[in-house]
């Protein structure tokens, strides 16, 4: 993912993959077939990864749930805000169309699993506003601001303002 983040999708060869992966051309050929097939393996072991960071991080219901919330976050847009990271999130965005559906079923996996862990403190009924009204705020977030730090301390108000 570094090195389509650092080139961008069209300008990244699988050459230059093989070189950061420290394989041979022929050895990753042997293992993707083209560059999209790498390219959707790749989308996918992060995402695949973030939710399940997201899901160990809610399921600790010995932490209050703010904190949960936060943390989960955290794990599914924080670790993409900042120069490099935000890269990443760049070339995942603008290549919906070669990533098929792992670019909806995702979020829409994050979503179930933050408005879970709010049903269980605030009911069904309240959750699933509450849980879309935070992503809508980590998304406005993550356009506005240059840091995780800052990222965290405003999705922190916002999450105190909604969870109570």
């Amino acid at each position: 993912m570094a090195t389509f983040a650092r080139f961008g999708y069209r300008k990244t060869s699988m050459e230059e993959v093989a070189r950061a992966a420290h394989i041979s051309r022929p050895g990753l050929y042997f293992l993707f077939s083209s560059k999209e097939t790498l390219f959707r393996a790749a989308v996918t072991q992060v995402l695949d990864r973030d939710i399940t960071a997201v899901e160990q991080v809610l399921a600790d219901g010995d932490r209050p749930l703010p904190e949960r919330l936060l943390e989960a976050f955290d794990q599914w847009a924080g670790r993409y805000i900042g120069p490099l990271a935000r890269d990443v999130a760049t070339v995942v965005e603008d290549n919906p169309h070669i990533l098929g559906e792992i670019v909806e079923t995702a979020p829409r996996r994050f979503e179930v699993l933050i408005t879970d862990a709010i049903a269980v403190e605030s009911g069904p009924e309240a959750a699933l506003p509450v849980a879309q009204t935070m992503i809508s705020a980590s998304i406005g977030l993550k356009h506005q601001v240059t840091s995780r730090e800052s990222y965290l301390e405003r999705l922190a108000v916002a999450i105190g303002l909604l969870v109570r």
